[in-house]
């Protein structure tokens, strides 16, 4: 079972995220760990340009990619590093039309077991209360043999 405390700091995971996944920041970087807690994560999105829809809102494929990231990241920092650690399943739930300025994630983990992760993600428009999209979602860890 892994801990429940973190053993990469934002700075190892933001190093790691950067080399394995570089092509996150094509455009310009966009996501940021913000922090890294016990079972927990909190993730920024900058708005863009790109992730805008007609409307003006911030589009559903954005929250989910920054969604999908976090659950990623506070999984990550709980295990280390293991970048063929993948997304299983992600159900979201867009609540309210989130305004076109920068989105908080903040992940949960429920669960961090040996072979699977399941979390919950709460993504808010900065600065406001409201909950614009909740996303639930599984992980499956490699057998790290």
């Amino acid at each position: 079972m892994a801990s429940h405390h973190p053993i990469m700091t934002k700075d190892d995971l933001t190093a790691f995220l950067d080399q394995e996944f570089p092509q996150m920041h094509a455009g310009g970087r966009t996501y940021f760990v913000d922090e890294i807690g016990p079972l927990s994560a909190r993730m920024r999105m900058t708005c863009h340009e790109r992730h805008l829809r007609p409307g003006g809102t911030i589009s559903g494929p954005s929250m989910m990619g920054l969604a999908d990231l976090a659950l990623y990241a506070a999984i990550l920092a709980h295990i280390g590093p293991v970048a063929l650690a993948v997304t299983t399943s992600l159900t979201f739930n867009f609540l309210r039309k989130p305004e076109p300025r920068d989105l908080i994630a903040e992940c949960r983990l429920l669960k961090l077991g040996k072979r699977l992760a399941v979390g919950e993600v709460s993504i808010r428009s900065e600065g406001s209360p409201d909950v614009v999209c909740h996303a639930t979602g599984t992980y499956s860890i490699p057998d790290r043999r």
